[in-house]
């Protein structure tokens, strides 16, 4: 099971309170999280995150873009970001959408149009409270409706009781980017140009980041045959010392 997270930006209610929507989807569609809140930092996108798998379990994968608030800051290489860590020390593996492309976040951004018609666009907000528990119902009713779907879907794990967070834990598991390679077959990841093939140019390429391992391999992803991923090189990477030790 994959959960695709995103936000929705730019709402005003009115009196000038802004507002953001942390939101989320299952890759089967059943289960949907909507989390409005003043504008929305690292901080509270991952108060979102625990308390949305506190209810209805963990997946493997959650996907999300490359928002900082997700990602963590851009301006230095081999940084993880908080919502990477716990996402690691639940035992997820974060997945980041490939920049300015839109396919991988079809289901996502699909919710996100839903969830502004149905729930800010059908109704007058004169406060945040007010749109919070609008959304809080319009979520129910939306997953009452998709129930069925849930049959065919992969089994959640359970949240683990004891699970605490830690900032500064150890890292562990897997990260995994989605990138396009450029003209001569490379890719960025981690703030790092890599090359990857000269022969897979301006191509899709999975940069699976194996913490454990210390590598990170490159496959070649072809939406056609989305089963055959070849594997195009594969090169050692070290994460700072700070994040494994």
């Amino acid at each position: 099971e994959l959960d695709e997270f995103d936000f929705v930006e730019g709402l005003l209610i009115r009196g000038g309170i802004e507002v953001e929507v942390c939101n989320v989807v299952s890759l089967h569609g059943y289960l949907v999280g909507s989390f409005p809140s003043t504008p929305q930092t690292t901080e509270s996108a991952l108060q979102a995150i625990i308390k949305h798998w506190r209810e209805v379990g963990l997946p493997d994968y959650a996907q999300f873009d490359n928002d900082t608030r997700f990602q963590g800051p851009h301006q230095h290489p081999d940084v993880i970001g908080k919502v990477i860590r716990v996402c690691l020390s639940l035992g997820v593996t974060p997945v980041f959408a490939p920049p300015r492309e839109h396919g991988l976040q079809n289901g996502i951004e699909s919710y996100n149009g839903l969830w502004q018609a149905k729930v800010w666009g059908r109704f007058q907000h004169q406060s945040l409270a007010g749109l919070q528990e609008q959304s809080a119902r319009y979520v129910a009713a939306s997953r009452r409706r998709k129930a069925a779907r849930g049959d065919s879907a992969p089994e959640r794990r359970k949240f683990p009781r004891q699970w605490k967070r830690n900032d500064e834990a150890k890292v562990k598991g897997q990260i995994i980017y989605i990138r396009r390679s450029d003209e001569q077959g490379q890719v960025m990841v981690l703030g790092h140009k890599y090359e990857v093939s000269a022969n897979w140019c301006h191509r899709m390429v999975r940069c699976e980041v194996d913490i454990d391992d210390k590598e990170i391999r490159f496959y070649g992803l072809r939406r056609s045959d989305w089963r055959n991923q070849p594997l195009l090189r594969q090169t050692a990477y070290e994460l700072p010392r700070r994040y494994v030790e």
